[in-house]
């Protein structure tokens, strides 16, 4: 039950990986001092078995819905008053974007619209929309992406990204719309649905299977624990001026194939041996981005946000929770996931071979 003594958070795509934490970091912290709504289509990356724990709190309720149906949101809207609107709803793969772009420009584009759109037009008191790092490019030397950085994606996923961010400022900019960007390094920990490296070589790892690896693995991400971004998007909420961008990031520098070998280790230790042997470099991602890094000084600066959890903490607690809850993740990569993996893979490692040949 939504009660309108509680500020109600809209939260879109809430039953994904971050959406799913982030509705489980407002109860953890807000307690039953807040109502959240859940709006998510539930495509293959969402999954209500994340909020099984929070079914049952006075405050929480699902709709099933598409950001990218006006009928689906306005039907939302018209159920009654939303304070916050977080936009987590997205396409979010950059490898399924270059299969099928349409999926994402009509999610993360229209979709972005038709939430600003509503969100003017029923009084919400802040929109903040989440992005990610992607949008700026890549840095194929040295140096950091500030806010100021230009947008120069380079795939169609960040390219849609970069667009939603666009409708956002234009609905600042034209209708003085109550509206925050967030900018993310990668996210990593519980949820993450397996298509992403690190859940991706954990399941991999556990079912003894090659653990593909685009080009040599040197291209570098800066790492960010799930739990950190979502306090970082709460500050942003509570503390952000309306208009403003704030990069977030873990300082946490790494390239894939240390990634990789690091989760090798730790997958050992645990009683997984042999993952070494499992690497297959795969025919590199076209248009792949060498290196993202974020300078995250202006929301540590204005926000008083600091990441808490460091990288090493952060991969074990990662790896332990997978170990712990293979039931989750085998559930996925049965089925549809499965036949997406041999579509994706199958033939780079084809290549692969070809090419040492």
């Amino acid at each position: 039950m939504i009660s309108k003594n509680r500020p109600v958070y809209l939260v879109t795509g809430g039953a994904g990986f971050i959406g799913s934490n982030f509705i489980k970091y407002l109860f953890a912290r807000y307690g039953d001092d807040v109502s959240v709504i859940n709006f998510d289509l539930l495509t293959y990356a969402g999954n209500l078995d994340n909020l099984k724990d929070c079914e049952d709190r006075p405050g929480y309720k699902f709709v099933k819905g598409d950001i990218a149906s006006s009928e689906d949101v306005g039907r939302l809207f018209g159920e009654g008053r939303i304070d916050f609107v977080v936009n987590f709803a997205a396409e979010s793969h950059v490898d399924r974007s270059i299969i099928d772009s349409s999926p994402f420009i009509r999610t993360n584009i229209a979709g972005t619209q038709a939430l600003l759109d509503y969100s003017r037009n029923h009084g919400v008191k802040k929109f903040l929309q989440v992005s990610t790092d992607e949008v700026y490019g890549s840095l194929d030397g040295g140096g950091l992406f500030t806010e100021d950085t230009p947008l120069a994606p380079n795939s169609p996923y960040s390219a849609s990204k970069a667009s939603a961010d666009m409708l956002a400022r234009a609905a600042f900019k034209t209708y003085g719309s109550p509206v925050i960007i967030t900018r993310c390094s990668n996210n990593y920990g519980p949820y993450q649905f397996p298509e992403k490296l690190i859940p991706l070589m954990i399941a991999n790892i556990i079912k003894r299977k090659k653990l593909p690896v685009y080009g040599r693995g040197e291209n570098v991400r800066d790492w960010l624990y799930v739990s950190d971004h979502c306090e970082a998007i709460d500050a942003a909420l509570r503390l952000g001026s309306p208009g403003e961008v704030y990069n977030i990031g873990g300082n946490n520098e790494f390239k894939n194939i240390e990634i990789v070998n690091l989760i090798i280790s730790i997958m050992a230790s645990k009683g997984y041996p042999g993952g070494r042997d499992l690497i297959e470099f795969v025919q590199d991602r076209p248009g792949h981005d060498l290196r993202y890094a974020i300078d995250a000084s202006k929301i540590r600066r204005e926000l008083g946000f600091e990441p808490k959890v460091d990288f090493e903490r952060g991969i074990a607690m990662t790896v332990d929770w997978y170990l712990n809850n293979q039931q989750w993740l085998m559930n996925i990569i049965s089925g549809e996931y499965s036949r997406y993996y041999d579509e994706l893979y199958l033939p780079k490692y084809k290549n692969a071979a070809q090419a040492k040949k």
